[in-house]
């Protein structure tokens, strides 16, 4: 079971009072009365499903009401951090994927980890030269 920080509450609830409502920063067509079917469409029904770091909208229907933003990795379910309506993430795929560098973590194209493999792992993996 998942016990998961309420920004405004401020304290750890178990996950059956919380409800996901899709992906975080989503940004609204500024005018949708002149925008296209193909910009409209794309707006209402595709999100990202990434492998890794995500953004999500949540609701913590049985507390407080009020939504907010997690940041959880979709392969292990671990969430990094909880954060209020109107704030942004602090932890990206970018941002994990330069500090996970740094510490001999080879990270693959597009934020996704290589977990424990070294740079020359990696690169003898590849048929290159570390």
């Amino acid at each position: 079971m998942f016990h998961i920080y309420c920004p405004y509450c401020e304290e750890l609830r178990e996950e059956e009072e919380f409800h996901p409502k899709g992906q975080a920063h989503i940004a609204r067509p500024a005018d949708p009365d002149t925008c296209s079917d193909e910009v409209w469409g794309d707006y209402l029904f595709f999100r990202d499903n990434p492998r890794g770091i995500h953004h999500e909208l949540w609701v913590h229907a049985v507390g407080c009401r009020k939504f907010f933003n997690i940041t959880r990795n979709t392969v292990t379910y671990e969430i990094l951090e909880t954060y209020k309506m109107g704030e942004q993430p602090t932890i990206t795929a970018e941002s994990l994927a330069s500090r996970e560098m740094q510490g001999n973590v080879q990270v693959a194209d597009g934020g996704l980890q290589t977990v424990g493999a070294s740079n020359a792992a990696v690169a003898s993996a590849k048929g290159e030269k570390a």
